[in-house]
């Protein structure tokens, strides 16, 4: 298995891919780009549930599937963009604490 650099693989910020998204961001790979994620994947994090989307996407090329369009290196919605500033909460805006309710204790 070849050690391949995160940057050079098919897919990007691929590390950071939820295992839900990856079925989806394949789509549009051909086998050979597949494998080398596979590959990827067993020498790094070795997630079995992405090991078998990987898997299963291979042998539906292998039989005949074409890979859909798009583009794979095309950042998509499972990556969040850089937040540019911060939170508009604060201690200010928070709710006053309330003393919790306790059996047998109830408001009027």
């Amino acid at each position: 298995m070849s050690a391949q650099q995160p940057n050079s693989l098919p897919l990007p910020d691929y590390d950071q891919l939820p295992a839900g998204s990856v079925e989806h961001r394949i789509r549009s790979l051909g086998s050979d780009e597949v494998r080398q994620l596979l590959e990827y994947e067993q020498a790094h994090a070795d997630r079995p549930q992405v090991k078998q989307t990987l898997t299963a996407r291979l042998d539906q090329l292998a039989s005949g599937a074409e890979p859909s369009g798009g583009d794979p290196r095309a950042a998509g919605p499972d990556i969040p963009p850089d937040t540019p500033g911060s939170s508009p909460v604060s201690p200010a805006s928070a709710a006053e604490p309330q003393e919790p309710l306790r059996h047998g204790k109830h408001e009027l």
